[in-house]
């Protein structure tokens, strides 16, 4: 008879596949996992990013024109100031071609203001005298015609030096590139004061020596009009005067010279050829250029020059305006030697307190 085969027990439970879930391996005891193979960790969710925008249309195709290189280079630091036109973009010719540039335009327009002033005088009847330095019949018109005349300098200096020689008209003006116009009011106050001293001790001396220092009053009619035109111009046309002789001129040799001293004597030396003075009259208006010219160098800028031209004429025409005598006003001839002893006084007492105020004030000398 066959025996029965023993089968499954019942109390087993179901039976158990072999499989990899039952192999043995680090879990010894061959113990099945209960949900199936490992389960990575679960990460936490990814936290939302703030967009990072890159440069503006970064990539290699930028949307939009290349930015435009700049036409007038600044000078390089610790430059000094008759040294300011020697940039990067500095040639030879440069220089030259801005000088002829600026005597051709002045030229130009004299002669077209002239042609003005003609058809001015026949529209108003104003007349014409035409002889020696008048223009005008009318005195304070003629004044203020060659003063607005001598002005057109200022913008001719600072376009040549933007033009032609391609560097910031304001380093003209100074190291800063720009008119320090808080140093240009203390050289004015200390203008002021050496101007008056000097125009006292210049009549005392005028006086002991018999001559007539020129102090009338001609009255409020004669006086208004004329101080009026000239507060108007004289500091237009004395900051010309000095953009042009101690600016340009200055800063023209300098782009080829490391000594300023050339540069500032022949400045002098055109600014006195410019005017009509004579004998000891031309030593005051050169000694004039050379100190302005060394204060341009010494305090980085034209302020100083053009505070002490500016105060000098302006109380020189002044006098002649209090005195009636406008028609004299231009005139330029013999000074008396007696008078430098004033104008001495004048330049000592402006170049000394300058140079005081400039070094207590730390005055800036040298580009940045």
């Amino acid at each position: 008879m066959n025996e029965p085969q023993p089968g499954p027990d019942p109390a087993a439970g179901p039976p158990q596949l072999p499989g990899p879930y039952l192999a043995p391996g680090p879990y010894a005891g061959g113990t099945a996992w209960p949900a199936g193979p490992p389960q990575p960790s679960p990460q936490p969710p990814p936290q939302p990013t703030q967009w990072a925008y890159p440069a503006p249309y970064a990539g290699p195709y930028p949307w939009g024109p290349p930015p435009r290189a700049r036409w007038d280079v600044p000078p390089p630091p610790g430059t000094r100031y008759d040294r300011l036109a020697r940039t990067s973009s500095h040639r030879w010719w440069r220089p030259i071609a801005g000088t002829l540039a600026v005597i051709v335009a002045f030229l130009a327009l004299s002669i077209a203001a002239g042609l003005v002033a003609f058809i001015v005088s026949l529209v108003t009847g104003v007349p014409m005298v035409r002889s020696g330095t008048r223009l005008f019949a009318d005195p304070v018109v003629d004044l203020g015609f060659q003063l607005g005349v001598i002005a057109l300098l200022l913008p001719l200096v600072l376009g040549a030096a933007w033009l032609f020689q391609r560097r910031p008209p304001g380093s003209l003006s100074s190291v800063a590139l720009r008119l320090r116009w808080r140093w240009l009011g203390m050289c004015l106050l200390v203008a002021l004061v050496a101007v008056v001293l000097g125009q006292a001790v210049e009549a005392v001396t005028l006086m002991s020596a018999g001559v007539d220092p020129g102090f009338h009053w001609a009255g409020w009619e004669e006086f208004l009009p004329a101080i009026v035109v000239i507060l108007l111009l004289v500091p237009f046309q004395s900051a010309a005067e000095e953009y042009a002789y101690r600016g340009w001129i200055i800063q023209g040799f300098g782009a080829y010279l490391r000594t300023p001293w050339p540069a500032i004597l022949v400045g002098a030396a055109a600014f006195a050829a410019s005017h009509g003075y004579t004998g000891w009259g031309i030593v005051y208006v050169f000694a004039f250029g050379m100190l302005m010219g060394w204060l341009a160098v010494r305090t980085g800028g034209l302020e100083a020059p053009i505070a002490l031209h500016v105060t000098n004429n302006v109380v020189a025409f002044g006098v002649v305006a209090a005195s009636g005598d406008m028609g004299s006003a231009m005139e330029q001839g013999e000074v008396p030697w007696e008078a430098l002893i004033g104008s001495a006084v004048q330049f000592a007492v402006f170049g000394v307190g300058v140079l005081i105020i400039a070094r207590k004030w730390a005055i800036q000398t040298l580009s940045r």
